[in-house]
């Protein structure tokens, strides 16, 4: 196979290489998620349109399919029409739930509050179509079918909403999906927002403090035993804590405010000002609400959500469809791990996930049983350089493991941890903490994604013991990802697993 990877810039990119590109335009937040939205409710309009006919004329779907291909479901009414009717209230209920913000569910912090738009925006659309019926005399359609589709459109999309939030709720709990937040001042605004952030978790929102900016305007608020920082020194303490966004308050200046959006722009930081003080900064931007909090958003980084998306399902189905198909493979090996040595089944250690989040991790056991506690015996054999820790004849391994690290099969149930959301199929190699604790700033950036089964380290360099090697080819898969680049990366890695690369 080609080595698709030879045209990409493997170079480690450093913040310098960042700064000297051309500023862009700050991009409006975009709208996949909104637009996925919006077609989950039109089809929710569609399933309960068919079901309400088919329950209301006692027919079964292929028979309601047929009549309907012929015009004869509803008698003396053309479906063109009826079919006109149902577009029209789902445009109607699309843009009436839009105006209410319903697509933008993370702004919306009250389960009560989104139930209530949900059910004001079913209503208000239903005295638009019932209007439109009134007006057109349409009495041969059943008012029973109407009736119903309405009842059933409100219901389904009140507990689709519902099912969203609770879920929503969990994964912040478990500190998945939240938005890292570094505030910007340290005056009594500032503070304010740091506690309500800490206190109002449901927000998705994970306050990593505030900083005074060395050429902030003076306030008589301000804390004054804040440490000082340079816009330098902010976007420095940003990676090393893996901030998604900067929140400015008031006690910034109209000159520093410009300065950390120019940063913000290099950096691929998302940027919001709060208004507190309002001095005209952000005049086209609309404000939103942080919980009780105004917001002007100033940049957004434009991450591709839609494509993440499909990534997040490509994951789950993928992991699915592998467990179930390795199913009798991976009873056998976990049959032969038990019956060669003393020690449990599976090896789990804590990883390092995205946004540093720690995870534990699960691989077959291919070592003795006390394996963590000898690697200090060991460490003089080790044969990679920087922070990565590996020995060919590790005396540790097992004559199993040899073998199923030789074919990558001990990697098998981390599909579960996939299932879980800590990794993805293809993604950078998750380290483990005392590799972190080794990295230069500029290297924590393989961990703004999230780590991965396989990858393009695994499948280029796997016996290249450079750490500046390891380290630039994380850096180019996540420069040049795309979709296509991971079908890629997984096809290839079926063919290292049966050569016997592994080691």
């Amino acid at each position: 196979m080609e080595f698709f990877w030879q045209g990409l810039d493997t170079s480690a990119p450093t913040f310098q290489h960042l700064a000297d590109r051309s500023p862009v335009k700050p991009v409006r937040r975009p709208g996949y998620e909104s637009k996925l939205w919006m077609i989950f409710d039109g089809l929710t309009v569609l399933g309960s349109s068919v079901m309400a006919t088919l329950y209301a004329t006692h027919s079964t779907p292929f028979d309601g399919a047929r009549k309907f291909l012929h015009g004869t479901l509803i008698y003396g009414r053309s479906m063109w029409i009826l079919m006109a009717f149902l577009c029209g209230f789902c445009i109607s209920l699309i843009l009436i739930s839009q105006r209410l913000q319903l697509y933008t569910p993370r702004r919306l912090n009250s389960i009560f509050r989104e139930q209530k738009l949900s059910i004001e925006a079913c209503f208000i659309a239903s005295l638009l179509l019932t209007n439109a019926l009134y007006l057109v005399k349409a009495e041969d359609i059943p008012r029973r079918i109407v009736l119903i589709t309405l009842v059933l459109v409100t219901v389904s999309l009140s507990v689709r909403r519902l099912i969203y939030r609770l879920r929503l709720y969990r994964n912040f709990e478990r500190g998945m999906g939240t938005c890292s937040v570094l505030i910007v001042g340290a005056g009594l605004e500032a503070q304010a927002l740091h506690r309500y952030l800490q206190k109002t978790s449901r927000l998705g929102y994970t306050s990593k403090g505030f900083v005074n900016i060395s050429d902030a305007s003076s306030s008589e608020n301000r804390d004054s035993d804040s440490e000082m920082f340079t816009i330098e020194a902010l976007f420095n303490r940003a990676r090393k804590h893996f901030v998604d966004e900067l929140l400015i308050t008031s006690a910034c200046d109209r000159k520093t405010v410009q300065a950390i959006l120019e940063q913000a722009r290099i950096h691929r930081v998302n940027l919001r000002y709060l208004p507190y003080l309002y001095d005209g900064q952000g005049l086209d931007d609309p404000i939103e609400y942080i919980g009780q909090f105004p917001a002007i958003p100033l940049h957004c980084g434009g991450l591709p959500v839609f494509s993440l998306g499909v990534k997040r399902v490509l994951d789950i189905v993928l992991s699915l469809l592998a467990l179930l198909l390795i199913a009798p493979v991976f009873l056998a090996i976990a049959i032969a791990v038990k019956l060669e040595s003393e020690g449990p089944v599976f090896y789990s250690s804590e990883r390092v996930g995205k946004k540093g989040r720690v995870f534990r991790c699960l691989k077959f056991r291919t070592m003795v049983r006390d394996a963590d506690s000898l690697r200090a015996a060991i460490m003089h054999m080790n044969e990679r350089d920087g922070v990565l820790f590996k020995v060919s004849n590790d005396p540790r391994i097992t004559r199993l493991g040899r073998f199923l690290r030789k074919y990558s099969l001990d990697e098998l149930p981390q599909f579960i941890n996939v299932l879980r959301g800590d990794m993805s199929i293809v993604g950078p190699r998750p380290p483990i903490a005392s590799e972190v604790q080794n990295y230069q700033l500029s290297h924590l950036r393989r961990l703004d994604v999230m780590p991965g089964i396989t990858g393009l380290w695994q499948v280029q360099a796997r016996q290249n013991p450079s750490f500046d090697t390891y380290i630039s080819m994380d850096f180019a898969y996540i420069e040049n990802w795309s979709l296509m680049l991971d079908l890629k990366i997984i096809a290839h890695t079926v063919g290292v697993m049966l050569s016997g690369t592994g080691s």
